[in-house]
């Protein structure tokens, strides 16, 4: 199957894109950026000295996904669990900077805000420092957040839940999620994590890349296709979705569907900075794609373009409509 995009059609499938509104639940974190450059290396070991040029923070884990819909002009509301801190005031000062409801956040005494920074010099990262705790939310506190859902899920067009497997994501929170989109006929989209695995039972769509496809399905890792869409079709049918989207690193993506051939999109990146992020990229703009009506094959494309943008620009990156509309274009 060959999908075509005419101008007009690029732009109508862009104004329809950007009417949704979409929340997104999920381990939430503060990407953080130290940047400079090396010039010697230091005298005490055999590491780089970084002299520092600038700082700059973003939403980060599940908080990515939103600020990409966000930035892209999508109504988005965040859902997720941050600490009485300076690193959980600094996000939500960047959601308020993004647009981004916080109507769904916990804010929790004693729980320390997930913190990435990450030192970067001569355009290539030096070191990350990883700052979290990894713990289950507590039963009342799924109450919480559930009720909180409740009434969000009403005024939204897709859910996306976003699995960091830093303990928020837990099967009963998944297990309510699921029955308020059933009750109110909303997408619900999961990007998966091997180190949590859960039922999506009930899901619309779950996103895994090649390696969490195989660790879900419990078979070793392979790198041929026939194993790969053998693999995705099981997939599809043991959760019961509509759609299994697998991301393919730098082969680009392959969409299942019930009934249908595998539709496979080859990478849309022309250069390639930084991946990191791509994943959430791909899981916002195909929920969103969806959503807003597009068949499976189109909304694979265009996540997948969106991806291609994002992975040229350094750090934690988004789009805007422009950017999309030319990698579009640019790719017929």
């Amino acid at each position: 199957m060959n999908v075509v995009f005419t101008p007009e059609k690029i732009n109508q499938y862009i104004d329809r894109i950007r009417q949704q509104k979409i929340l997104v639940v999920g381990d939430l974190m503060l990407d953080q950026f130290i940047w400079g450059r090396v010039d010697r290396i230091s005298p005490e070991a055999p590491v780089p000295v970084v002299q520092v040029t600038r700082e700059s923070a973003y939403p980060g884990g599940a908080a990515n996904v939103a600020r990409n819909l966000s930035d892209f002009g999508i109504a988005t509301v965040v859902s997720g669990k941050i600490g009485k801190d300076e690193q959980g005031r600094q996000l939500l000062r960047l959601f308020k900077e993004s647009q981004i409801s916080t109507r769904g956040i916990l804010i929790a005494a004693g729980f320390s805000t997930i913190q990435k920074t990450r030192i970067i010099a001569r355009q290539q990262q030096v070191v990350r420092v990883d700052k979290e705790t990894i713990r289950p939310l507590e039963p009342h506190d799924i109450e919480k957040i559930l009720k909180d859902i409740e009434k969000i899920t009403p005024d939204v067009d897709a859910i996306i839940i976003e699995d960091y497997g830093k303990g928020f994501i837990t099967q009963d929170l998944v297990d309510g999620i699921l029955g308020l989109a059933k009750t109110h006929h909303k997408i619900v989209a999961a990007d998966p994590n091997p180190q949590n695995p859960l039922s999506w039972a009930g899901a619309t769509l779950v996103k895994p890349n090649r390696h969490e496809a195989f660790l879900a399905a419990r078979r070793p890792f392979s790198e041929d296709n026939e194993a790969l869409i053998e693999l995705g079709q099981e997939l599809l049918r043991n959760w019961g979705i509509r759609y299994l989207l697998i991301t393919l690193g730098e082969e680009g993506m392959i969409l299942f569907q019930h009934g249908e051939e595998p539709y496979h999109s080859p990478t849309k990146a022309r250069e390639v900075y930084d991946v990191s992020g791509a994943g959430d990229t791909a899981v916002a703009f195909f929920t969103a794609a969806i959503a807003a009506g597009l068949p499976g094959p189109e909304a694979t494309e265009i996540a997948n373009h969106a991806a291609g943008v994002v992975v040229g620009k350094l750090g934690t990156a988004t789009l805007n409509p422009k950017e999309l509309a030319e990698s579009l274009q640019n790719h017929e």
